[in-house]
């Protein structure tokens, strides 16, 4: 049975304070939940702050890294930074990436890359944009997305990696795909591994990341192939994010 996985995205958000208070709320209840896996992904400059304070029952993560593996690349991190750090996790593709900064299927594959590269386990983001929706092109949009890394890394590389399903129009705007919605796309990424893999496909997380919030949770992650989820502006309030983290616990 696949372990249910709650990461926190915190985007461009946080201080120091901030972050301290967060985590002081936080760590301890999270210990106490030994049926889900949690995991925080703060702005690069507060990593490494976050890691003295996640403890061991909370995983670090990041939210972005460079194909490059070191040079002069100004202003780029590299996985074997983040893995200096003490990072598990990094996410590649997230929707703003690709819709604010330009960043392709193929440059998000040579990303998921160099996670795998450094021993960190990427949170593959894919999701389709409203007006995909209403064209009714969902699957199509997720599958080239997914097929940019399988081309590359191979079905393998998913042993080692998370799926996160976002539809670009629930992010951040109260909107939020129905359980059904969410479902028959998580089983359709499912699926679409299987054809290459059966083991790997089960096997595989798959989380939900579009307004997930503490009301809504309960319903979304006790969907069959919904195993948790990547949270945004939830992760950044100690109640709900506790909320959503135990209701990922007792799903199934």
């Amino acid at each position: 049975m696949r372990r249910p996985l709650v990461a926190g995205n915190w985007k461009m958000n946080g201080s120091r304070s901030a972050n301290q208070a967060l985590m002081h709320d936080v760590a301890a209840q999270v210990a106490a939940l030994d049926s889900v896996d949690v995991a925080v992904c703060p702005p690069f400059v507060y990593l490494e702050q976050v890691s003295s304070l996640v403890g061991s029952a909370i995983a670090l993560g990041a939210q972005d890294l460079s194909d490059q593996d070191e040079g002069a690349h100004t202003g780029e991190v590299s996985g074997a930074m983040l893995k200096d750090l003490g990072c598990q996790y990094v996410i590649v593709g997230h929707s703003e990436r690709r819709t604010l900064y330009g960043e392709d299927d193929a440059f998000t594959a040579r990303k998921f890359a160099a996670a795998r590269r450094h021993g960190l386990k990427p949170i593959l983001c894919v999701g389709e944009l409203l007006e995909e929706r209403e064209q009714d092109i969902t699957e199509k949009v997720v599958a080239r997305q997914l097929d940019a890394v399988l081309d590359l890394e191979g079905v393998e590389a998913f042993r080692d990696a998370v799926v996160a399903y976002e539809p670009v129009w629930a992010i951040g705007t109260g909107r939020t795909a129905t359980p059904d919605q969410a479902q028959a796309v998580h089983a359709f990424i499912r699926e679409r591994l299987a054809g290459h893999d059966a083991s790997v496909a089960a096997g595989v997380q798959i989380l939900y990341g579009g307004s997930v919030k503490a009301d809504n949770a309960v319903e979304l992650f006790n969907q069959a192939d919904i195993d948790g989820g990547l949270i945004g502006g939830a992760s950044l309030k100690a109640a709900d994010f506790l909320a959503i983290c135990k209701a990922a616990g007792q799903a199934g």
